[in-house]
């Protein structure tokens, strides 16, 4: 019984010692790659609405709609 009772403590003392070693982004680290990601969703959103657009209109064309 006194193992369930300090298996949880050791478990925190290792995950605390775990978390120690983790070599954490400095704040510039993050916000250029924080601005990367946001640039890189604009990039993407902009080309598949530029596709979306051309598509719709292959597809109009194609069906005679909106004439």
């Amino acid at each position: 019984m006194s193992g369930a009772l300090t298996a949880p403590a050791k478990f925190f003392r290792e995950v605390r010692a775990e978390v120690a070693k983790v070599t954490w982004p400095s704040r510039k680290e993050t916000l250029v790659t924080t601005g990367l990601v946001l640039g890189m969703a604009v990039l993407a959103a902009i080309f598949f609405f530029v596709a979306d657009q051309v598509f719709g209109i292959g597809v109009r064309a194609l069906f005679g709609i909106g004439r």
